[in-house]
């Protein structure tokens, strides 16, 4: 057990998502080999992107077709690896039991390849704070690692509440199996909401934070559930915190780490910060909607208040990683930019501006 070594091997799930991509690039920055498992390594449109990075040429970087509803599927990818960033979402969050079996196949394929000595589980800010009742929130404000939902609120179900609580099934099945192997290490990140640059077009629609702003692109923004605020990380500094725990010599098995910024943006915030930060695009910067019926309408100072109270904490992460977090206007430019260039997004522009793109 112990951080993977420097120049080594690491197979990256979910390789062609948003996260996932740059995961991969950033491991090919700083010098690992890489193997990246996708559905479809033959599908150019989730995949080329991946060909174009530096490593792919020298085959320091190979794409691999893992389906995660397969068993076995890793099971000739891993041997060899010595570190698994496990990104890849699950087909269904609210059906537990398939959560649990796919969780299994993928552990069988790591004790299986006997070269594994860390994997990093990506879980969510939502298995530390997705509570059924918003009034949790005002008595545990502090969010930190050792923070969970409230287990017992009768409305946390599969149905309400499905993909906190896998996030929370597949922590626990890796950190146990790990444990119970006793040759290689669990180790989740959390990561918050994910703004930044896409680097292929099919992403702007994997992710709800860079469709939301494609959406405030095209003239439409919504307000959030229940007034809640972003709590941002840019995903490159997101990538790194996952090759911080990868490398790191200060974690250690089943221990969970939160990627975040710290920073809360609002909605309309976020909106009006594409024409102030972006001046020379011209942003018709729309009206923010707020569709919610009265009952939650009439509690809207309530939550923003409690909200407000809420205070996020990264310490852990930045201690054991020395990762530093972008601000978020950088993310939120990055992440225009990108829907421009590479998603070729058209935005609707005031009278008096022409799209460049």
């Amino acid at each position: 057990m112990g951080p993977i070594p420097k120049g080594g091997t690491v197979a990256v799930t979910g390789a062609a998502g948003f996260i996932g991509g740059w995961v991969v690039r950033r491991l090919l920055d700083k010098g690992y080999r890489v193997r990246a498992c996708v559905r479809d390594a033959n599908d150019p449109e989730r995949t080329d992107f991946l060909r174009v990075m530096p490593g792919y040429a020298s085959g320091r970087l190979t794409i691999h077709s893992a389906d995660l509803d397969e068993d076995g599927c890793f099971d000739d990818i891993f041997p060899g690896c010595h570190g698994v960033a496990h990104v890849s979402h699950v087909s269904s969050y609210s059906d537990h039991e398939y959560v649990n079996r796919v969780c299994n196949h993928i552990i069988e394929s790591v004790n299986k390849a006997r070269t594994v000595r860390r994997v990093v589980v990506t879980s969510s800010v939502a298995a530390v704070m997705s509570d059924a009742d918003m009034n949790e929130f005002a008595r545990r404000p502090v969010f930190y690692e050792d923070r969970y939902p409230d287990e017992f609120n009768p409305k946390r179900t599969p149905e309400r509440q499905g993909y906190s609580m896998a996030k929370i099934i597949a922590e626990n099945a890796f950190s146990d199996a790990a444990e119970k192997n006793g040759d290689w290490e669990a180790v989740t990140c959390c990561p918050a909401d994910n703004v930044g640059p896409i680097q292929s077009a099919h992403q702007k629609n994997r992710g709800p934070w860079q469709h939301n702003i494609e959406m405030m692109l095209l003239g439409e923004c919504a307000q959030s559930g229940a007034y809640r605020p972003w709590m941002t990380v840019d995903v490159r500094d997101d990538a790194d915190c996952h090759i911080g725990l990868l490398t790191s010599v200060h974690v250690k098995n089943g221990e969970r780490y939160i990627a975040w910024s710290t920073d809360k943006v609002n909605v309309e915030d976020i909106c009006a910060g594409i024409d102030r930060l972006l001046p020379e695009l011209g942003h018709d910067t729309p009206e923010t909607t707020d569709n919610f019926p009265d009952y939650i309408r009439e509690r809207e100072t309530k939550y923003r208040g409690i909200w407000a109270g809420c205070e996020l904490r990264n310490d852990r992460i930045k201690a054991v990683t020395g990762v530093e977090f972008r601000p978020f206007d950088e993310s939120l430019r990055d992440c225009v930019e990108s829907l421009l260039t590479v998603a070729k997004v058209k935005p609707k522009l005031r009278e008096g501006f022409e799209h460049r793109v």
